[in-house]
């Protein structure tokens, strides 16, 4: 029983150091923003799609693209616009020759097929082009005709917005929103670190350090099998149940968050006990993890809009009650 248990300490041990090590080579292109890049990893190793906000210029693009370089991952890149359509994304039939010199239908890819795709500026696509993209993110498949394809697996969607150019946008429904694991915000660099991107963009005409695969394909999908395999007590799952359907409840909501919710806010929290090379999950986990799961799955009612109230203050009020 020690050695099995000795066994087990070294798989999370090595797991960790595999994640962190992925951390450490994003950080030779990104600076700081190391809560988020952390938190896009739990949600890759949770299988689980991003919606990155921010304000432009603040490195959604490089970040996700630099990633899915160290993660081993085949990368594509889709902007949205107003007359983007859904088979620009998942691809289309066309006409071929073949070697014979008969005309037939071939099924020509979209950039949709690849490991990880940045959605950049979801929101100004059209409801019909967001559709694809929200059977993509949830079925793992493509439909085109009368026909389905399976996408490569893993398979991971980081969308982006921002914030403050609402004009000639299409906002994501609710059920869309609720497919993503996690919201995160990228902020502003703190003056050293902006210094540091300066001179880390300044100085050649192509900042292009020499960054190491950390991981493959299949080491990924093993790594994801295994967060799921982490120990977690069960007054610790009920912690987290209890916040999600405390948000269902609250008087400053008008609507709370769904019990996928509740099965992502559990995951997160093994993905986040992982990276810290622990193989259980704490208290601190669950809490640390509320606002990405549920800061874009509640929605406030005008007397809270009024006050000034935001999503992260109303979840802080309820993991600080609980």
């Amino acid at each position: 029983m020690k050695i099995q248990a000795s066994d087990d300490i070294g798989k999370y041990e090595k797991a960790s150091q595999r994640l962190n090590k992925v951390m450490e080579e994003t950080s030779k292109v990104i600076v700081g923003q190391e809560n988020v890049i952390e938190n896009i990893l739990i949600s890759i190793i949770c299988d689980g799609n991003v919606l990155l906000e921010s304000y432009p210029g603040l490195g959604k693009t490089k970040t996700v693209r630099t990633l899915s370089h160290v993660l081993g991952l085949n990368f594509s890149r889709i902007q949205n616009t107003p007359d983007l359509m859904p088979s620009d994304i998942t691809g289309t039939h066309i006409i071929n020759e073949n070697e014979k010199g008969e005309k037939e239908f071939v099924f020509q890819e979209g950039p949709i097929f690849a490991n990880m795709i940045l959605a950049d500026e979801i929101n100004r696509a059209t409801p019909k082009t967001q559709s694809a993209l929200l059977e993509a993110m949830e079925e793992k498949q493509a439909t085109v005709g009368n026909e389905s394809y399976q996408l490569e697996k893993p398979f991971f969607l980081m969308a982006t917005q921002n914030p403050i150019d609402q004009e000639g946008t299409y906002p994501l429904p609710e059920a869309q929103k609720d497919r993503f694991m996690m919201k995160l915000k990228f902020g502003y660099p703190e003056k050293d670190n902006e210094e540091k991107i300066v001179e880390r963009f300044t100085s050649e005409l192509e900042f292009t350090p020499q960054l190491e695969k950390v991981l493959s394909e299949a080491s990924l999908i093993k790594l994801q099998e295994f967060v799921r395999q982490v120990p977690i007590a069960d007054d610790i799952q009920e912690r987290a149940v209890k916040i999600v359907s405390e948000t269902r409840d609250h008087e400053a909501l008008n609507y709370g968050a769904s019990p996928r919710a509740s099965i992502n806010l559990v995951l997160a929290g093994k993905g986040r006990a992982l990276i810290q090379g622990r193989n259980y999950v704490s208290a601190r986990d669950i809490n640390e993890m509320a606002e990405p799961i549920l800061r874009h799955r509640i929605g406030l009612n005008f007397k809270a809009e009024k006050e000034g109230k935001n999503s992260e203050d109303i979840i802080e009020e309820i993991v600080d009650n609980i």
